[in-house]
């Protein structure tokens, strides 16, 4: 009992650093999603994709969570907008506490768009609140396609599920129906994208999805 009454202690403490998070980004007109996935699911190749397509038209920016190294951050840089790597060391997920720690970075300023890439980890990432517009969950043809069946949470609080890696297809077993319908099964509200960061192929449907959710601000 004592170990569950502390972990609703810290979420509830997190919950109050989001909506911190989420009123000064609302403030400042900053639409922030927040990218989880397992490792290798392509969330920094669909960050990286993104910036390419953001350059000229909005000013955006990137927080990059990882355990060790700033890989991703630098990464991200390369393809054109600024990003910040936070690393956690032992912990597998990003809070609310370390996005507040930056929201007053200069990298940060007037931007319009922020990519938030959380730690790679379909468990833990999906029961902390950063004070985000939307989370995203992002799963790739290289994984089972029975991924939301083992890890609800995330896809019950995503509002986008994202299928990368559709190069890929032909040589997996992944059903693309089979994954949508196991989604839906767990979150009838999941709103499905399918592409691929390598090919491009399905990039302008998440484009879109991101230029919509804009406008509604």
């Amino acid at each position: 009992m004592a170990r569950i009454a502390y972990q609703e202690k810290v979420l509830s403490k997190n919950d109050e650093l989001a909506a911190e998070v989420r009123e000064r980004l609302a403030s400042r007109g900053v639409f922030a999603l927040n990218l989880i996935s397992g490792p290798g699911a392509g969330k920094t190749s669909l960050v990286e994709r993104t910036a390419a397509w953001a350059s000229g038209r909005l000013r955006a920016a990137a927080l990059s969570g990882d355990q060790a190294t700033d890989n991703d951050a630098k990464r991200i840089r390369s393809a054109g907008i600024p990003a910040l790597q936070i690393t956690t060391g032992n912990e597998c997920h990003l809070n609310a506490g370390r996005v507040l720690d930056l929201l007053d970075a200069p990298e940060l300023d007037d931007i319009r768009l922020l990519l938030i890439e959380n730690v790679g980890n379909l468990i833990c990432p999906a029961a902390y609140d950063l004070g985000e517009a939307a989370k995203v969950a992002v799963l790739s043809v290289a994984e089972g396609d029975d991924k939301p069946l083992k890890y609800p949470a995330l896809f019950q609080r995503a509002e986008l599920m994202v299928i990368n890696k559709l190069d890929l297809l032909d040589r997996t077993d992944f059903r693309l129906d089979r994954a949508i319908a196991n989604a839906r099964e767990v979150a009838p509200h999941l709103d499905v994208l399918s592409l691929s960061c390598r090919t491009g192929e399905g990039l302008e449907g998440w484009y879109r999805w991101i230029d919509d959710r804009l406008g509604r601000m």
